[in-house]
């Protein structure tokens, strides 16, 4: 990563700019430690306002139809930058972050007040099919983080043409690519759970 040292920036964007990788790692520890905090039940059921069961029963749906509505917004984002349409690009990549925030809103809020959901197939399929597949999606989402962060922050600290001298591009393409599967198998896991079985 080159650093532009003709155009001093102050703050904290300059700062970011500076040491985009600190600051990513930064954020990634944040985000990471508060998602293990909840799935790991250090955040108490009481510390959070109680939605209608209503409305926590409807979030596995609602986490399906955003994590297709990411699927689209992430093949939005790659076709425009391959097409060097690089503001639809920004306004795609936004989105996905913005929608990839919400899920996990949701699903850290859901994890929280009833826990997990267990598996009703056959031991078989939980076991060669289900655990893999869920496997996968979470080990992805978690490698996801840091790499949408590293790139966020390049992103958001550099006017576009600065963008080309850092691994944006590279670091981003492998981040969409992980980022969309785990979307995909977020959907499977999902239609296995709540539909199929």
């Amino acid at each position: 990563m080159s650093t532009d040292t003709s155009t001093p920036v102050r703050g904290v964007r300059g700062f970011a700019r500076r040491h985009s990788l600190g600051v990513a790692a930064a954020i990634s520890a944040v985000a990471l430690g508060l998602v293990f905090a909840v799935v790991g039940g250090v955040v108490p059921e009481t510390a959070l306002p109680r939605a209608p069961a209503a409305v926590v029963d409807a979030i596995p749906t609602l986490n399906a139809v955003v994590s297709l509505a990411a699927l689209a917004t992430i093949l939005g984002g790659v076709r425009a930058a391959r097409g060097r349409d690089y503001e639809a690009h920004r306004r795609f990549m936004l989105a996905t972050t913005a929608l990839f925030a919400a899920f996990l809103v949701m699903y850290l809020y859901r994890i929280a007040l009833v826990g997990t959901t267990e598996f009703g197939g056959p031991a078989a399929v939980e076991r060669f099919v289900y655990l893999p597949l869920l496997g996968v999606h979470i080990v992805l989402a978690i490698v996801c983080v840091p790499l949408v962060a590293y790139v966020l922050t390049l992103a958001a600290t550099r006017p576009l043409g600065d963008l080309f001298d850092t691994a944006h591009a590279r670091v981003g393409r492998i981040a969409a690519s992980l980022w969309f599967v785990s979307f995909a198998l977020g959907v499977v896991v999902y239609a296995l759970l709540y539909h199929v079985y």
